[in-house]
């Protein structure tokens, strides 16, 4: 299975993105702020893009099984889970059904629909690749964030 994360949006506060499993789109995704190479705020910055595995394993925090994000660098413990804002992420990924600025709602319904998909290739022994690109400007051009694009939708809370 290759989850791609197409990182979409770029503000101060978050970067939101699209989800897609073997090139159809699943939901919408909610990270912490992309920065130049090399910065990092612990708790406050999205994972670098790249390709990585992805296993399921019990989460100390949410204390179930969860997928995790495996051999991110300078990173540990990132997971794919619900949540509405960066405030509930700490270099995770959030899935969502709706989205609006900063914000993706209906998150539970949508991790609902992801993790069963995820658990059922790894019950059949196929790998879990999660592939994220990104599409913001040159690093030079990139101080904290780019400015954020204009958003048509409000989301509801997870």
């Amino acid at each position: 299975m290759k989850l791609v994360l197409e990182r979409k949006t770029y503000t101060e506060q978050s970067t939101v993105g699209e989800l897609s499993i073997d090139g159809k789109f699943q939901c919408h995704t909610l990270e912490d702020v992309v920065r130049q190479d090399g910065v990092k705020v612990y708790g406050k910055t999205a994972i670098p893009s790249g390709a990585y595995d992805v296993t399921v394993t019990m989460s100390p925090k949410f204390g179930k099984l969860m997928p995790l994000v495996n051999d991110v660098p300078n990173y540990a413990g990132v997971r794919i889970h619900p949540g509405n804002d960066a405030e509930d992420t700490e270099g995770c990924i959030l899935v969502g059904n709706t989205v609006a600025e900063n914000f993706i709602g209906e998150s539970r319904a949508a991790f609902a629909e992801l993790y069963p998909l995820i658990l059922d290739a790894k019950h059949k022994g196929e790998p879990v690749t999660l592939v994220i690109h990104d599409n913001i400007p040159a690093a030079d051009q990139l101080a904290e964030a780019t400015p954020a694009k204009p958003w048509a939708g409000k989301g509801k809370k997870a």
